[in-house]
């Protein structure tokens, strides 16, 4: 059994992060630190094991805690316990044996901090936070429990359904087993699966796409839905397969593709089913399709659907943006993908009071072929931005450049860094639009 087979297996217990004051689990005495180490007698080996056995009403915990062990009765009477679990640690994560030929984190450059060099092909972090996996080093012990404890959706890495592509696509690992069998047999246990293309052109383009996008529609429902995402090149490939981007005129017909995929599937299945990635359409110079065309966003953290949501909100939200009580000149960081749209939909704030001066910043650290504001560095904005002039007021950075939640860009710099060198605030702005157009009051 492969180390990542046999992630969670053991039975150790969840430990409390966070206690929601008044809530149950405060009640019952839980605090930050205890290890929960079993539900009604069972013991638990991860937070999935949590969730499913804290479902009845009357649940005694074993707990280790600075107290020493000891039984805790709650009671729950509807509504969640109020406790937050640590996430896994990274040495419990199962981490992928594959070797796949677009991998981004393979194209990292040396140096970088180590938890990213970590590919996670973890079934428990599908389930728990979208991330997708390839199935293809899950044993049978893990996809019994998937099927025992209805683990769905679950998001699958799928590619290609040829087998022979898929097990080039994936850098031809040991473990080798085809998708569609383990698809079916998780479809006929009534899992949910939200399925994923990496695009890679003269690999699984073309007449391959079109036989996985009618493999995959043969398990709708269970198969809800199907993403079309491009890969990202960086300049950092030595001694990785030659790749290549889609050109321009290959998104354009990628898009009438997709276009025409959809018709079909909404008038035999009554949806979609088939999505296309934000950046195609940016590529292909095509406005994305409407909101109600995305169906509720489903797969919006794989960026499919993510612009047109924040332009929405950004039409419904400017007519509302009162005029400024003095003039106000904004700096705005954006990835040069989005840019020229950004600037565009923010020019009327010129009228109320407040110049948005939009600026792409060129990804150097990766390459220009990287060009989403997710992945640009703090040394990158600050080189660039200390060559465009006066930066007015204030300086707007996108929140989805800053990683692991303590405030750091990739490359370890800060917004405080930033701050420092360009000798003017930094702010940074989550990704909606009411937060920019707050941020650019001054508010």
């Amino acid at each position: 059994m492969s180390p990542a087979c046999s992630a969670g297996d053991a039975a150790d217990g969840v430990v409390v992060a966070a206690v929601r004051r008044r809530s149950r689990a405060a009640a019952a005495g839980l605090q930050v630190g205890d290890r929960i180490l079993a539900i009604n007698d069972t013991p638990l080996r991860d937070a999935i094991d949590f969730q499913f056995h804290a479902a009845d009403d009357r649940l005694r915990l074993t707990v280790d805690g600075a107290r020493g062990t000891r039984s805790v009765l709650v009671r729950r009477q509807g509504g969640d316990l109020g406790v937050e679990l640590e996430p896994p640690r990274p040495r419990d994560i199962a981490t992928c044996a594959n070797k796949c030929v677009f991998c981004f984190i393979h194209q990292n450059p040396r140096g970088l901090r180590k938890s990213l060099y970590v590919k996670d092909d973890d079934f428990r972090l599908s389930f728990l936070h979208g991330n997708y996996i390839t199935l293809s080093d899950l044993d049978e012990a893990a996809l019994g429990r998937i099927e025992r404890q209805r683990l769905s959706p679950l998001y699958i890495s799928v590619h290609a359904t040829d087998p022979e592509l898929r097990h080039a696509l994936l850098g031809r690992p040991r473990h080798g087993a085809e998708i569609l069998p383990r698809m079916e047999r998780l479809a006929k246990s009534g899992i949910r699966m939200h399925a994923q293309i990496v695009l890679v052109p003269d690999w699984n383009d073309g007449a391959q796409l079109e036989r996985t996008i009618v493999d995959l529609h043969r398990l709708h429902p269970h198969v809800t839905t199907a993403a079309i995402v491009p890969l990202g090149l960086t300049r950092h490939r030595e001694r990785l397969p030659s790749l290549r981007l889609l050109s321009a005129a290959e998104a354009r017909q990628l898009v009438a593709t997709v276009s025409d995929w959809q018709r079909g599937f909404f008038d035999a299945l009554g949806t979609r089913f088939v999505f296309l990635a934000d950046e195609v359409y940016l590529q292909a110079g095509v406005a994305p399709p409407a909101a109600d065309d995305y169906e509720g966003f489903p797969v919006a953290e794989d960026g499919i659907g993510l612009v047109r949501r924040f332009e929405d909100e950004l039409d419904r939200a400017l007519p509302r943006f009162a005029a400024a009580r003095r003039p106000r000149e904004v700096t705005v960081v954006s990835g040069e993908l989005y840019g020229p749209r950004l600037a565009a939909g923010l020019a009327p704030l010129a009228a109320r009071g407040v110049t948005a001066r939009v600026v792409p910043v060129p990804n150097e650290f990766f390459g220009r072929t990287i060009s989403v504001a997710g992945l640009l560095t703090g040394h990158d904005i600050q080189r660039h931005l200390a060559g465009v002039g006066r930066l007015g007021d204030e300086v707007l950075v996108p929140a989805v450049a800053v990683r692991d939640g303590d405030g750091v860009f990739l490359d370890d710099a800060t917004p405080a860094d930033l701050a420092r060198d360009l000798r003017v605030p930094v702010r940074v702005v989550a990704p909606t639009a009411r937060a920019l157009l707050r941020a650019l009051r001054g508010t």
